[in-house]
């Protein structure tokens, strides 16, 4: 008899922390390490926003608030809702969590019984799925191509549909591809929906501002307004304020889906931190110009990356829309052995030898359901990237 639970055997953990804790190691022996693989924006958090936060300390804001979030921050994330995306959600539709992952597991946890599916375009972020089995649910993947820019098309997302479908997860831009659905993609998506009312939509907006090449963003509840009153629409303030430590995400949908869900947060967390919450009421009614420098910064890297890894020998590297990641395909190195003699038959052998061999540290693409790729991450400084990609590339000009 086992002490620990059975639903432990139906989940993974995170390659992404895997790869990140490997490289820590690596780097305390001693190695020059280049981790590229956390999704974590390398700006401080604004000082207006830190400046909040120390104020809540000061002023004694240290108490339990709402267990799924205070009143003046409810406020001020519908304010974001009608000022950003045309939607409009009072205070009992609007959930707050310690992070946009944990508004995502309550909803889950809150919906799911043995047998339910759940639809999930890969490349997926690695959660979506364990979140999934821990529920109790099955997740059922819709495989994505380059050519359709790694977007789930309306056929595929019928053909996945059956009388036990209780979700479908769309994460726009996306991790780890970067790709995003426009109004029109959500338009024909929607249209499968609409003839599938027991089948609700589960829309992670988190890197809604980092889009490039001055696309729009668009979400499926302003799309198609009919499908609201079955959409949860998430996000939070980790990607585009540089809070990931902050630890705030919130959701906007159906109150009696909302009840449910602090129903669940009540028995595990209760509050997300009071202090944290005070400074994200400053991240969303406080300036929000500095997004916009963000996301140059980050479409420059973006432009980087994607020129020298084309460049390599045995990669191919899609440009993502938005998001700070790519995805390159290694099918050109799987069958070749290393400089330092290691096999390289799959895109876990390909990211322990790069690891190994030149310190640079990313996360395989069997992680996110789509093989053979890897994930880097942009979200550091230029001379940081420049220098990786040097290694990457030596790397496999070093194949044979």
């Amino acid at each position: 008899m086992t002490f620990l639970s059975a639903a432990l055997d139906r989940v993974k953990p995170s390659a992404t922390i895997a790869m990140t804790a490997r490289a820590a190691a690596l780097r305390a022996e001693g190695r020059d390490v280049i981790g590229l693989a956390a999704g974590e924006p390398d700006f401080d958090t604004p000082d207006h926003i830190r400046d909040a936060g120390m104020a809540a300390i000061r002023s004694g804001r240290t108490r339990y608030t709402g267990v799924d979030g205070m009143p003046e921050l409810k406020r001020a994330i519908a304010n974001k809702f009608r000022r950003d995306n045309n939607l409009r959600y009072d205070p009992g539709e609007i959930t707050v969590g310690s992070g946009g992952k944990q508004v995502l597991f309550n909803a889950l946890v809150a919906t799911l019984d043995p047998g339910d599916e759940v639809v999930i375009p890969a490349p997926y972020w690695t959660s979506y799925p364990d979140m999934v089995r821990l529920a109790g649910g099955t997740a059922v993947m819709v495989e994505t191509r380059p050519e359709q820019g790694f977007r789930m098309g309306a056929d595929e997302l019928d053909a996945a549909i059956t009388d036990r479908t209780k979700w479908v997860i769309l994460n726009s831009p996306s991790n780890p591809t970067g790709a995003a659905y426009g109004d029109g993609d959500l338009a024909r998506l929607a249209t499968v929906l609409l003839r599938h009312p027991h089948v609700w939509v589960l829309s992670d907006d988190i890197y809604e501002h980092l889009l490039f090449d001055d696309r729009r963003f668009a979400t499926m509840a302003a799309v198609e307004p009919r499908l609201r009153e079955r959409t949860l629409t998430v996000n939070g303030v980790s990607k585009a304020y540089a809070m990931t430590g902050w630890r705030i995400g919130y959701g906007g949908g159906p109150e009696t889906l909302i009840r449910a869900m602090a129903k669940v947060q009540s028995q595990s967390t209760s509050n997300p931190c009071s202090i944290s919450q005070w400074a994200a009421v400053a991240a969303l009614d406080g300036p929000q110009d500095f997004i916009d420098s963000s996301r140059k910064a980050f479409q420059r890297r973006r432009d980087l990356v994607v020129e020298r890894l084309g460049r390599m020998h045995g990669l191919t590297c899609p440009r993502p829309d938005g998001a700070f990641y790519v995805y390159p395909s290694i099918e050109g190195c799987l069958g070749l052995t290393s400089a330092e003699g290691r096999a390289i038959r799959t895109d876990v052998e390909f990211c322990e030898a790069l690891l190994e061999e030149t310190g640079v540290a990313v996360v395989p693409g069997a992680a996110f359901g789509r093989s053979p790729a890897f994930r880097l991450s942009y979200a550091t400084d230029e001379d940081t990237l420049v220098a990786a990609c040097e290694r990457i590339g030596a790397f496999c000009e070093g194949l044979r």
